[in-house]
């Protein structure tokens, strides 16, 4: 951990831009997907909305920050976390009734209705409408994070403490009646488990860390529009939890590197192949998304546990062999 930590804060002075506004891109996605994790991988909770989630913090984020000037960034992102908050507890409501599939459509409908509600002309003068709004940068103490570098410093530190939250929420009681709910529900309740509050509740909980990381991607990027946040980016925060490993504090790690430095390697393939071309790029990027589904489907075939199951068997045959007595 003490190894992690330190190339997280130094990995600054050691990258140009492009490698920042990649690496400020995954710290966002790990924190929603840790969110995520905490409805999916320890509830047992289908969703398939937390993209609009994300929408809200971000756009939360910017109409405070349009209302109030220079307002502190961790206010921003405790608003941001609460009001996405809120949202989960009403698009939860259904998981009091219904799991499963029914659930995953039932989530679905945040997508849609959030976002059709961003795009009314009624709400431009807060959200831009379709056009999209700019993006302010945060500000701390009159200095205004306007470099890439700056705005990973922002991201890096919340990203470690809602980790080390996550982690940490899982040894209390609340976290064992969450496992436990997704275990078996039923026994659940017979042990004195309230069904109904415990899964509002995480449903919540899920919800705020997607608004923190809408905040801080508002924060990242100039401007942000609604297609930001459609029905891909809910699917791809599934994505990289199930190819990661659900139910672990890892797993959303490991599955956004997986799933967000594919694209980017695949790129940097075509560009050798194709040696920058224009037109050759245009024809490669569609054979770039077939391999990168290919890839991944495979992944889920042949290692359906995710890449956490990677790590364990790798920290087993450590201590097997050679260093076992």
């Amino acid at each position: 951990m003490v190894i992690a930590l330190i190339g997280l804060f130094a990995f600054p002075l050691f990258a140009n831009n492009y490698l920042l506004l990649i690496a400020g891109q995954i710290l966002i996605y790990m924190i929603a997907v840790t969110g995520v994790n905490v409805l999916v991988g320890y509830t047992g909770l289908m969703s398939l909305g937390h993209g609009a989630f994300f929408a809200v913090g971000a756009y939360t984020a910017v109409i405070a920050h349009n209302a109030v000037e220079n307002l502190f960034p961790l206010i921003t992102l405790a608003l941001s976390a609460g009001v996405a908050a809120l949202f989960g507890l009403l698009f939860g409501l259904p998981s009091l009734r219904v799991k499963g599939l029914y659930l995953a459509v039932a989530t679905l409908s945040a997508n849609f209705i959030i976002l059709f509600l961003i795009r009314q002309d009624w709400a431009a003068p807060w959200t831009g409408g379709r056009q999209g709004i700019e993006t302010p940068n945060a500000v701390i103490f009159g200095w205004e994070l306007a470099s890439n570098t700056a705005k990973y410093y922002l991201i890096a530190p919340v990203f470690v403490v809602f980790v080390l939250f996550a982690q940490n929420l899982f040894r209390t009681r609340f976290g064992r009646a969450l496992i436990a709910i997704r275990d078996n529900d039923h026994s659940a309740e017979i042990l004195g488990i309230s069904l109904y509050a415990y899964k509002l509740k995480s449903f919540a909980i899920s919800a705020a860390y997607c608004g923190a990381a809408g905040a801080l991607w508002s924060y990242f990027f100039p401007a942000i529009l609604p297609e930001d946040f459609s029905l891909n980016m809910s699917i791809t925060l599934v994505v990289c939890l199930i190819a990661g490993g659900m139910g672990r504090t890892l797993g959303p790690l490991f599955g956004t590197l997986l799933i967000l430095l594919i694209p980017e390697i695949l790129k940097i393939i075509s560009g050798v192949f194709t040696g920058g071309d224009g037109n050759a790029l245009i024809h490669f990027s569609s054979i770039r998304d077939i391999v990168f589904g290919l890839l991944i489907i495979l992944f889920l075939i042949f290692e359906p546990m995710g890449l956490v199951s990677i790590w364990d068997r790798f920290w087993r045959f450590v201590a097997r062999w050679p260093f076992s007595k």
